[in-house]
């Protein structure tokens, strides 16, 4: 049945004959006589990749690039505190909480690493020095009970204490990190069960390489490529009035034509940039905080007024939610005949041009801190707005039938609705213009 003998000696292993072992050759002539025949088909090349970053790379990703890279910077340097023998003589292993404070309080915002680092100062500073009195206090206490009672009592009292301040909403906006960052130091320290002479050198040292990690941090984050919080929330702000103008504009084409597979998709575009808007309040609110923290730059000084940021986020939500609404409206089953919505065609279309454009003026205005005079744009609004009302008048409603008029009347509400929520928004802008210094030319 074929030429190969087998022989399996005890069990154990296998022979093969020499001519079987021929059979078993492996050799790479073949595999180098292909390569160089199809060198051409199977060369490397990088353009694709290129092209792909390219196309990837947006103002956002090559913030993270650089985010990245300023993390790797720090920790590099710090490590050095480890590296070079005549600095580690001096910090010993106290370099350690130098390498944990880069790692902790280094944020992608500078407000925001500098507000970690100031509460992680400060937190660090007032726990270690009450800790050290509360040490030396308790060692005054003769006897081991005396000892433990008078520690226990510090230890409750404080840490209750600082909690309960976590809970502040004022406080906890801020504050919450130095406040963990006092508990955390102040039960470390009084609980030792040193003498009070080396506490208060470990605490010295300790806050000496806090202090040298906090430096790193600050001078790479708010001095090699800045990536400030208040340029994000001035430009997202901005930003959300054009979002919202499209959002307007692509609600009103949908509901006077007819929807085919184009529109639905634009439609869907237009809602979901609307519960952008809508989820965007937290965001906002950290955004601000993080600008509170962050010192004179360009065009935002010390006392930037960013709590009227938040009020008209809270102003654009609103709009946002309105126009979900009539988002609702276009996606019910009772909708007016086709007749009808051809009569309202001309004064709605006038009303969401209004709109838009307002939109767009206002996001400008803010964009390029451009005093914005509400004078001028609010006697239009109100004019729309008369128009609007007088359409949908209880008169002209009585004589429509088959309940169409339930219909024209909702959706009409809620564009009068949206109208007065621009005018607001027009009064917020004209109102930030003094505060921040807004161009009057």
């Amino acid at each position: 049945m074929g030429s190969a003998v087998i022989d399996i000696p005890d069990g154990e292993g296998v022979g093969v004959t020499l001519r079987e072992k021929k059979k078993f050759q492996f050799s790479l002539q073949p595999i180098i006589s292909y390569l160089r025949e199809n060198n051409k088909k199977i060369q490397f090349s990088l353009l694709p990749i290129v092209s792909y970053l390219r196309e990837k790379k947006t103002k956002h990703d090559m913030r993270r690039v650089i985010h990245s890279t300023k993390v790797g910077v720090a920790l590099v340097l710090v490590s050095l505190l480890f590296l070079l023998d005549p600095i580690y003589a001096q910090v010993g292993d106290n370099a350690m909480w130098a390498i944990m404070t880069v790692v902790v309080i280094f944020e992608f915002y500078a407000g925001a690493t500098l507000s970690k680092g100031l509460n992680r100062g400060m937190g660090t500073i007032l726990g270690g020095g009450l800790g050290c009195l509360a040490a030396a206090l308790a060692q005054e206490v003769g006897g081991k009970i005396g000892h433990a009672i008078v520690v226990g009592i510090f230890v409750f009292i404080f840490a209750a204490a600082a909690t309960y301040a976590r809970l502040v909403p004022r406080i906890k906006k801020r504050y919450d990190y130095g406040a963990l960052i006092f508990i955390l130091t102040f039960n470390l320290v009084v609980v030792s069960g040193v003498r009070a002479v080396k506490v208060l050198q470990i605490a010295r040292e300790r806050l000496l390489t806090i202090g040298m990690g906090f430096s790193i941090c600050i001078f790479i984050s708010l001095l090699i490529f800045p990536i400030w919080a208040s340029d994000e929330l001035h430009d997202s702000i901005a930003s959300k009035f054009e979002d919202l103008a499209r959002s307007i504009e692509g609600c009103m084409e949908e509901y006077f034509s007819i929807v085919n597979e184009k529109e639905s998709q634009a439609s869907a575009k237009n809602s979901s940039s609307c519960k952008s808007v809508l989820y965007s309040k937290s965001k906002d609110e950290s955004l601000a905080n993080f600008a509170k923290w962050e010192p004179w730059h360009g065009k935002f000084g010390l006392y930037y007024p960013w709590g009227r940021y938040l009020q008209m986020g809270e102003h654009l939500r609103e709009l946002a939610a309105t126009i979900i609404s009539i988002e609702g409206c276009l996606q019910s089953p009772r909708q007016p005949s086709t007749t009808l919505r051809h009569l309202l065609k001309e004064p709605c279309e006038a009303v969401v041009s209004l709109l838009a454009s307002t939109l767009r003026e206002l996001g400008e205005s803010i964009l390029k801190m451009r005093a914005c005079h509400a004078e001028k744009i609010v006697p239009k609004l109100k004019s729309k707005r008369l128009e609007l009302s007088l359409v949908i008048s209880p008169s002209k409603l009585a004589t429509i039938e088959n309940g169409e008029g339930y219909t024209i009347a909702a959706f009409m509400f809620l564009l009068i609705k949206m109208v007065e929520k621009v005018e607001e928004l027009a009064k917020e802008v004209e109102e930030l213009g003094e505060p921040a210094g807004f161009s009057t030319h």
